[in-house]
């Protein structure tokens, strides 16, 4: 695909930036919405609609042979497109040729390997892997924690505007709160220091908090408890802020040090979000209650772990077991 830049995609991604979408889901929203328009022969989009999305998402299915997920994200970028984008509401699109491909099962970790991959870790990048697995929260979730956040007194995680920008409350191990109160105390002092800069503006707020409270910016609470090691100029309105740490570098911290505990599985923080959903269950927690932390919409998504457990050697004994006996 020509990735040339163009009026129009250069307004649809401001229009996204404004609003605070995360640079994945642009990126995501771009390459499926560039790859749209390029199958039909670079018809501008406004001159096409639900039967030109059906079209390409059959294409997806039958010629790309993508799974259901990347299926679902191509019509959700789509589905913005039109929906919010153009103010052309698609209507009903459904007539399509749904992907068939199975997700795959999710990587987990046993209890043995998340120890030795966090005895691996030290610092800020021990903590954060900490939260990943003892929260269960997403990578971009992490980053984006404010002090606030953290309930020491009900041990639990206030997580804003996750996935479908839904918010919600999971469990926060006891044995994390010295590495909080230590990690917040970096940040007070950064923010001591940072406040000392006359061009600083303080950490990124919501504008409707902005404006009615004005100074919550330079309040500890409103900082990112994961900052970033720079200051750095706002995109947008060019005002200095420390932003949250980029979350790329957490995948890259936690390969290092899966290759030093010898884990032969590919680990990414997913992997230790899908580890505390596996081990929740084999635990004894109900599905709803994983659901919850979890996030899910749909309890169907979650119903992927079980299916992980009645896999495995708990759910199913093998016949070489029994061979013994015979």
């Amino acid at each position: 695909m020509n990735r040339t830049a163009s009026p129009f995609i250069d307004s649809l991604t401001r229009y996204m930036s404004v609003r605070r979408y995360s640079p994945r889901t642009i990126k995501a929203y771009l390459y499926w919405i560039k790859y749209f328009i390029y199958y039909h022969n670079k018809c501008h989009p406004d001159q096409m609609g639900g039967q030109e999305v059906e079209q390409f998402l059959t294409f997806l299915t039958v010629d790309r042979g993508v799974s259901a997920a990347t299926q679902k994200l191509a019509l959700n970028a789509l589905a913005f497109l039109y929906n919010r984008f153009l103010d052309k509401p698609l209507g009903d699109a459904s007539g399509f040729r749904r992907s068939r491909i199975p997700t795959k099962l999710p990587v987990i970790l046993s209890r043995a390997e998340v120890s030795r991959l966090l005895a691996q870790l030290d610092g800020v990048p021990l903590l954060m892997a900490s939260v990943l697995y003892g929260s269960g929260l997403r990578r971009i979730e992490v980053t984006r924690l404010r002090v606030k956040d953290i309930d020491f007194d009900h041990l639990q995680i206030q997580v804003w505007n996750g996935k479908g920008r839904r918010h919600r409350l999971v469990t926060l191990a006891p044995e994390l709160l010295p590495l909080l109160q230590n990690q917040i105390e970096r940040v007070r002092l950064n923010l001591k220091e940072d406040s000392q800069n006359e061009q600083f503006a303080g950490v990124w707020i919501p504008p409707a908090f902005a404006r009615k409270y004005p100074n919550a910016q330079l309040t500890l609470g409103w900082q990112y408890l994961f900052p970033s090691a720079k200051l750095s100029l706002e995109p947008a309105n060019r005002r200095l802020r420390r932003h949250h740490i980029d979350e790329s570098t957490i995948n890259k911290f936690l390969k290092k040090a899966s290759l030093r505990a010898g884990i032969e599985k590919q680990v990414t923080s997913h992997t230790l979000r899908h580890s505390f959903a596996t081990h929740l269950l084999e635990s004894g927690a109900d599905i709803r209650t994983v659901q919850e932390q979890l996030g899910h919409q749909d309890v169907k998504t979650t119903e992927i772990y079980t299916h992980v457990l009645k896999r495995g050697a708990r759910g199913v004994r093998s016949p070489l077991s029994d061979l013994n006996n015979a």
